[in-house]
C-alpha cells in the first residue's frame, strides 16, 4: 500500500510574515499580561521561546495564594504521587512546604523591582517563613503595595515582625487576621496613603501608634472590634481620630467604639476632619446605646461629607444593658449640606431605619 507522502513542516524562516505577534509587543505590555496570570502560569511562559525565558522573572507584581497553588507531579515517584492522591495532614504539610519553597525560589531569581506583593496562606506555628519573606522585601526598598491575608492556628493570628516597618516606600498596606503587639515606637510610613485592617489583634495604644506613623494617610478601612483589640481604658475615640487628620475615605466597623472608653464619647471631635468625603459604617445597630451617639459624633465632625453608607446589623444579640434610648430628636443640630449620596444596606424596613432615612432627607440641603 502506498502511504501518504511525507510533508516537511516548514520553518518560520519560510513564512516570514507569520511572526509571533505577542513577542513583538512592547515589554511594558508583556509585563502587564504576565501580571494578570497566576505566578505558576507566568513561570510556564519561559518555555515559549528564548525571548520569553526570563520575562516572567521581571514582573513587578507578585501574587501567592496557597489555595490556588498546584503541586507538580511531573517528577514525583510513585510513593510521593500516592501521597497526593489521598487527603491527609502529611499531604497538607508537604504542599505547604512546596508553596513556601516556590515563593523563596521566585524571590531569589526575580530581577528588577517588586512593586506589589500579595500573600494569602495559613500558618501553623510561628510564621518564621513569612518573617523571612518580609525581610527580603524590605531589602528591595521598592515595594509600594503589601497585602497579607494570614490565617493562623492560634487565637491571635500571625504576629507581624518589626521588619514590616522597614518598608518605608509603601503607599498601600492591607492586613487581614494578623497580630501586632510591638511596644516600641514605629518607623514612620511616610508614603502610606491607604491602610486596610481586618481582624487585627492588637492593643488600642498600639493601634494609635500605628495610625500616628502614617502622616499622609487618606484612606482607612478599620474592621476591628472588641474581639481583637485589647482595651487599656486609657484611650478614647477622639484619640483615634487625632491620628488621622488628613483622612478622606473612612470605612469603619461600629464596634470599634467599644474599644475606646465609650462612656466618654463626646458630641463632636475637637478638630473637624474637613477632608473626609466618604463614610461607611459597617455592622451598625440603632438599638445599641452607643449607636446613634457614635454616628452623630462622626457626622458632626465631617462637615464636607459627600457619600454616606450604612450597613445594618441584627440587634437580637444585644443584652438589656446594651440597649439605648436615644431618639433622632436629640440630633436636630446635625446638617449634611454637602451630602449627595446615601445608601443603607441590609435594610429591614424597621421603624428606626425608616425614621433615619427620613431624617437624612430633612438634614440634607438639596
Amino acid at each position: 500500500m502506498r502511504g501518504y507522502p511525507y510533508q516537511r513542516c516548514k520553518s518560520q524562516q519560510e513564512y516570514p510574515n507569520k511572526m509571533d505577534r505577542i513577542s513583538k509587543l512592547p515589554l511594558g505590555i508583556i509585563e502587564t499580561i504576565l501580571c494578570f496570570l497566576p505566578i505558576q502560569e507566568a513561570a510556564r511562559t519561559s518555555i515559549l521561546s528564548r525571548e520569553w525565558r526570563y520575562l516572567w522573572t521581571k514582573i513587578p507584581n507578585l501574587v501567592f495564594i496557597e489555595k490556588n497553588f498546584q503541586v507538580s507531579t511531573d517528577r514525583t515517584d510513585g510513593a510521593e504521587l500516592s501521597l497526593y492522591n489521598k487527603p491527609s495532614k502529611r499531604r497538607k504539610m508537604s504542599k505547604k512546604s512546596k508553596f513556601i519553597d516556590a515563593i523563596y525560589q521566585v524571590l531569589l531569581i526575580h530581577e528588577g523591582p517588586i512593586h506589589e506583593f500579595t500573600l494569602d496562606m495559613q500558618v501553623d506555628d510561628s510564621g518564621v517563613e513569612i518573617d523571612h519573606i518580609l525581610l527580603h522585601l524590605s531589602k528591595k526598598k521598592t515595594l509600594k503595595m503589601l497585602n497579607l491575608d494570614i490565617i493562623g492556628d492560634g487565637y491571635e493570628g500571625y504576629v507581624l515582625p518589626i521588619s514590616l516597618f522597614s518598608l518605608h516606600q509603601l503607599t498601600e498596606l492591607y492586613l487581614n487576621d494578623c497580630a501586632l503587639f510591638h511596644e516600641r515606637p514605629f518607623t514612620e510610613f511616610s508614603c502610606l496613603t491607604t491602610l486596610y485592617l481586618n481582624g487585627l489583634s492588637t492593643y488600642d495604644t498600639t493601634l494609635l501608634r500605628l495610625l500616628s506613623s502614617c502622616p499622609v494617610l487618606k484612606r482607612l478601612m478599620l474592621y476591628c472590634d472588641g474581639g481583637t483589640i485589647s482595651d487599656s481604658r486609657r484611650t478614647t475615640i477622639v484619640d483615634l481620630f487625632k491620628c488621622v487628620p488628613m483622612i478622606e475615605f473612612l470605612s469603619v466597623r461600629f464596634f470599634i467604639v467599644t474599644c475606646f472608653v465609650p462612656e466618654r464619647l463626646s458630641k463632636v471631635l475637637p478638630t473637624a476632619l474637613v477632608d473626609l468625603k466618604y463614610l461607611c459604617m459597617d455592622h451598625f445597630c440603632f438599638s445599641h446605646k452607643y449607636g446613634l451617639p457614635f454616628l452623630a459624633l462622626l457626622i458632626r465632625s465631617f462637615p464636607n461629607l459627600e457619600k454616606f453608607k450604612l450597613v445594618m446589623y441584627e440587634d437580637y444579640w444585644l443584652d438589656e444593658d446594651e440597649m439605648g434610648a436615644y431618639t433622632l430628636e436629640d440630633y436636630s443640630d446635625i446638617m449634611l449640606e454637602n451630602l449627595n449620596e446615601f445608601h443603607i444596606l441590609n435594610y429591614r424596613d424597621a421603624e428606626d431605619e425608616l425614621d433615619f432615612v427620613k431624617f437624612i432627607g430633612q438634614v440634607t440641603c438639596t
